[in-house]
């Protein structure tokens, strides 16, 4: 295995440790939604786009970019569907539940272009 992919996934779960922690700690578990599966899902959609950007990359070097594209479209659609009951329910989230969906979105997204910008720029 890769060094650089070993740091990435190793990265990627501490992250996902960290931030965990501290949302769980700071909604004491007052969300209508699982903390924990929004975790994971984020954790592991995060994992297999850099392994498929990694892959794609040493086949297909001039189709990152679609690549990457269409796996954040799959990625957003996946969310969309397993999460459409927090999302779409009738009761009006609060901020606070609001942001706890955006927020893990958002972290998992900078760290993935990040590794991914890192990724191009070492080759």
């Amino acid at each position: 295995m890769n060094k650089r992919i070993l740091y990435v996934v190793t990265f990627i779960l501490v992250v996902l440790v960290v931030a965990y922690s501290i949302q769980n700690y700071l909604t004491q578990g007052d969300l209508p939604y699982s903390l924990q599966k929004l975790y994971l899902f984020h954790g592991i959609a995060v994992l297999i786009v850099y392994l498929s950007i990694e892959f794609i990359y040493k086949k297909l070097p001039n189709q990152l970019g679609y690549a990457y594209l269409t796996l954040m479209f799959v990625k957003i659609g996946v969310f969309i569907l397993l999460f459409k009951s927090a999302i779409f329910s009738n009761a009006e989230l609060t901020l606070q539940d609001r942001l706890g969906l955006v927020i893990p979105f958002f972290l998992f997204l900078i760290i993935e272009t990040a590794s991914i910008a890192r990724l191009l720029k070492s080759k």
